[in-house]
């Protein structure tokens, strides 16, 4: 690692650290800057540069994942919030709405005044498994064991409603597997993840059928060119397997990279839109 890298390595790793450690006085940009010897314009850049988010959004995930083990352990939401070092419960509700897609009372419950439908339909790569909320598609998965499936998608919301049921949502869904890609403008989403993997998803969702970008292009676009390994991670978690594209996602060097549901589907699946897309090649 040449010099001036260390240093801003060494840097980065002290803002962490002070942001770990001082989180409940929610520290500004300013104080932050100040404590590593950069002026807040500097830091700023150089903190997203290599942590691939701002100083502010990492401070919001370290306060959100304190308030959500309180939460777990039965807090209230008033303690909840002053115990992270919020103002008040409305700054907690933000909090939890911007990043997690819900409320802080919602993720309390698990869920529970959440409804979503699920049904198992086969592809061209496999068995899935497809839910969905009155928002949209939450949901799909391949899958084995039918009940290992059910299990993981209940494992996110453990306090919701569940029904056995194809409803449109997931119909419009499935027509991408039988060629059927004009209903690709009915389909809605219902997403939940920190902004920087919402920002993710959306970009895969603009990959063309057929074609492949890398994840350093992806974090190019994004302008975070050296959050490769932060790309990666937010298209590992991807919920929505192949119609968010993760599979359209390779290495720079041409190599497929990992892939959650197999590098054997993965292969097939880019071999599979290329013959949709090119039939005569």
């Amino acid at each position: 690692m040449k010099a001036q890298e260390e240093i801003n390595f060494n840097r980065i790793a002290e803002a962490i650290s002070y942001i770990k450690t001082n989180f409940k006085a929610q520290p500004g940009l300013e104080e932050i800057a100040e404590k590593v010897n950069l002026s807040p314009f500097h830091f700023q850049r150089l903190f997203s540069e290599w942590a691939g988010t701002t100083p502010k959004r990492f401070l919001q995930y370290i306060s959100l994942g304190y308030a959500k083990e309180m939460l777990k352990e039965n807090h209230s939401l008033f303690d909840t919030a002053l115990e992270t070092g919020l103002s008040g419960t409305s700054r907690l509700h933000d909090l939890f709405v911007n990043i997690e897609g819900m409320t802080p009372g919602e993720y309390k419950n698990g869920g529970e005044n959440l409804h979503i439908n699920y049904s198992f339909a086969e592809s061209p790569f496999g068995n899935i498994i497809v839910a969905s909320t009155p928002k949209g598609i939450c949901h799909i998965a391949f899958y084995d064991d039918e009940e290992l499936a059910l299990a993981n998608l209940q494992r996110q919301f453990p306090a919701a409603k569940y029904q056995l049921l194809l409803d449109k949502e997931q119909q419009n869904a499935l027509y991408i597997f039988s060629h059927d890609w004009g209903k690709l403008n009915q389909i809605k989403l219902h997403l939940k993840g920190t902004d920087f993997q919402l920002k993710v998803w959306e970009a895969l969702l603009k990959i063309p059928m057929g074609k492949l970008s890398t994840y350093g292009s992806i974090a190019k676009n994004l302008q975070n060119p050296n959050a490769s390994r932060a790309v990666g991670t937010a298209i590992g978690d991807n919920p929505v397997a192949f119609l968010i594209p993760c599979h359209r996602v390779i290495q720079s060097s041409g190599a497929l990279g990992g892939y959650h549901w197999g590098l054997n589907r993965k292969t097939a699946m880019i071999g599979w839109e290329a013959a949709q897309t090119n039939p005569e090649s």
